[in-house]
């Protein structure tokens, strides 16, 4: 039950002329008995509050960025109509800022015996799963003076996913797929590939291609074409540890890395290999494994929605044994993580024989822009020494970089913007080359 503005309004403005006339108890109650039994009354036209049934509908996920719509239905089972605001509430990350209050808040009017419905659209800043808190309803009386108020508890989560905000970098890498797959230039010829038909012989093709059994069954010398072979094992391992906290622009690098890993998936299982995924700390944080590959993308995003980065150190050890039990046989294992020293030093390399042994090893790692401009930066005392810091701290990773490469490690260092389309080039010209 709370009084409303209205009431306290109608009191201030009957008060005047007592105070003015009649400055006295009587006079005080000759104005506040009326509107006292008007506020009953009022509260017992009101439909009550507790008797309404609710219940939820619309979108269970979006991309970070994009809207969802949530639909409440209202039912009022009384024989009263139910004149209402009504506020349904979700975390503060649901919302743009500034922008909470007029999207929660509804009015809405439901006849006697009928329902109603009113949607919320949400439009969250984080990933993960966004859960619906109490949703209040304070209920009106035709006179809007006194009104009942309660709460509901109507369950609903939304999934929060991944942007993927690389994907426009994938129709320029398919493109350059199809020239490696041969559907849309000569098909290439040599180790490391997939047999994939026959043609005839012409001037300039190494003999080593030629077929001597087909040549013997035709009239013309016969030469083996071949294609990227297909079907490879690819393992993206996400960092989970402390390091994948750090900020960059507006973003932690755990999600720049998602976003890599995303378009990296896409465009290997448009290629015909197989990908999984690995998200380690100290423990498992996701495994995916097995799945199709018209299924590879949605399962990713729909794990990689809930990941947070963990602020623990890395068990390199955890990670690598991990990681060889997901990948029993030779693959590529594409590792995200920092290119710091400490956590490289005494952590990956020490046992990153053990994976390079075994597979084809990846690191792709994120680089922070505004190093990059602070390296660049002149002009006063300030700039001067905050340029040495970056130019030390790139020299550091390049370093770092170097050791990784000396162990057989492809190393792919880049802005977030620029690391899924340079990672994607790396996981092709690895295909070109057969080292998959």
């Amino acid at each position: 039950m709370a009084l409303t503005g209205r009431a306290a309004l109608i009191a201030a403005l009957a008060s005047v002329p007592v105070g003015v006339w009649d400055p006295s108890w009587t006079g005080i109650l000759a104005v506040n008995a009326p509107l006292a039994v008007a506020c009953a009354c009022d509260f017992a036209l009101a439909a009550p509050v507790r008797r309404l049934g609710l219940s939820r509908s619309g979108d269970t996920s979006a991309r970070l960025g994009e809207t969802a719509d949530v639909t409440l239905t209202v039912t009022n089972p009384s024989g009263r109509p139910l004149r209402a605001r009504l506020r349904d509430a979700w975390p503060p990350s649901t919302w743009q800022p500034g922008t909470e209050t007029a999207a929660s808040r509804h009015s809405l009017t439901v006849p006697a015996g009928e329902r109603r419905r009113v949607t919320t659209r949400l439009r969250p800043t984080r990933r993960g799963d966004r859960h619906a808190d109490r949703v209040t309803i304070r209920s009106y009386g035709p006179l809007g003076l006194l009104t009942r108020q309660g709460t509901h508890r109507v369950p609903w989560t939304v999934r929060v996913l991944p942007p993927f905000t690389s994907r426009k970098h994938l129709p320029s890498k398919l493109s350059r797929l199809r020239e490696l797959d041969g559907r849309t230039s000569v098909l290439t010829r040599g180790e490391g590939t997939e047999f994939d038909s026959l043609r005839e012989y012409v001037p300039g093709d190494d003999t080593r291609s030629i077929d001597w059994r087909a040549t013997a069954r035709h009239s013309s010398v016969a030469v083996r074409t071949w294609r990227p072979e297909r079907d490879r094992h690819i393992l993206l391992v996400l960092d989970t540890g402390r390091t994948s906290a750090g900020r960059v622009g507006d973003a932690p690098r755990l999600d720049a890395a998602m976003d890599a890993a995303l378009l990296l998936a896409s465009l290997a299982s448009r290629a015909g290999d197989r990908v999984d995924l690995l998200a380690y700390d100290r423990r498992v944080r996701a495994l995916l494994q097995g799945r199709t590959a018209g299924d590879v993308l949605p399962s990713l995003v729909n794990a990689m929605a809930t990941l947070e980065p963990e602020l623990v150190e890395t068990d390199a050890r955890g990670l690598t044994a991990t990681a060889l039990r997901s990948a029993p046989r030779r693959s590529l294992i594409v590792l995200f993580t920092t290119l710091d020293a400490a956590p490289i030093e005494e952590g990956l390399l020490p046992v990153l024989p053990q994976l390079t042994q075994r597979h084809t090893v990846l690191v792709a790692s994120v680089a922070d822009p505004h190093v990059s401009r602070m390296a660049r930066a002149r002009g006063h005392t300030d700039a001067v020494y905050e340029a040495a810091a970056a130019a030390q701290a790139q020299s550091e990773r390049r370093n770092i970089a170097d050791q990784l490469r000396r162990h057989g490690v492809t190393v792919v260092d880049a802005t977030p913007d620029e690391l899924p389309p340079a990672l994607a080039d790396a996981y092709l010209e690895l295909k070109s080359a057969g080292r998959l």
